[in-house]
């Protein structure tokens, strides 16, 4: 039975990072947009990264960001995957040598086949609620019928999601992941590791529970 992917993003401590691999997390999210509140500076995030151990994906993720300025981050971070939440072209995403994954704000009017085909290089495509000037980590969901029923792409799905909505979500969307980072928190960029367990083991048992209710 397929388990979707979990990633627990915008980690800013050494011991959540740990806390999420234990629990299971396949993914783990480093914030390099100045504005978050669950920003990390480079040696911080290098350290967070080198704790995750060879076999969690650590990612890292940008909005709009100077190329030079990732650049800099990659030579310093062990990041496997990159993340863009921002305008970037596809162009843009293809540059950095590593995989990447780009986020699309589900905008009222966005036609989100055509989207998702525009960045059919990415290794997946993250579809996040949309609020007018926030780039992500709204906490706010949005209608998950709007979530494609199939891609060639792998699509994870943000946005608003909790320990108490994640089965449901899994279940309604047959997502191939999942990402929080709100969710998972005592406070804005204070994750706990109790959330944190629970979140991951409510998706990762969702299908299980789906079929058995």
């Amino acid at each position: 039975m397929f388990t979707p992917r979990v990633k627990i993003c915008g980690v800013t401590q050494v011991e959540h990072a740990v806390a999420a691999v234990a629990a299971g997390a396949d993914a783990i999210g480093l914030v390099f947009y100045s504005k978050s509140p669950r920003a990390v500076e480079i040696e911080q995030a290098r350290e967070i990264a080198l704790a995750c151990g060879p076999f969690v994906t650590t990612v890292g993720l940008f909005v709009n960001a100077d190329a030079d300025d990732v650049q800099a981050i990659l030579r310093r971070v062990p990041l496997q995957l990159l993340q863009f939440h921002g305008d970037e072209p596809r162009d843009y995403c293809e540059q950095f040598a590593r995989p990447y994954m780009k986020a699309l704000r589900m905008r009222p009017e966005l036609d989100v086949s055509a989207a998702i085909q525009d960045y059919s290089s990415a290794c997946g495509v993250l579809l996040d609620a949309y609020r007018a000037g926030v780039p992500g980590g709204t906490g706010d969901t949005f209608d998950w019928d709007r979530f494609p029923k199939v891609s060639n792409v792998p699509l994870v799905l943000a946005g608003g999601l909790d320990s108490e909505n994640v089965a449901q979500a899994v279940i309604r969307t047959r997502c191939y992941g999942v990402d929080v980072s709100g969710g998972v928190e005592s406070a804005p960029g204070q994750k706990s590791s109790d959330l944190i367990k629970q979140f991951i083991e409510n998706a990762k048992q969702a299908y299980v529970k789906g079929e058995t209710e």
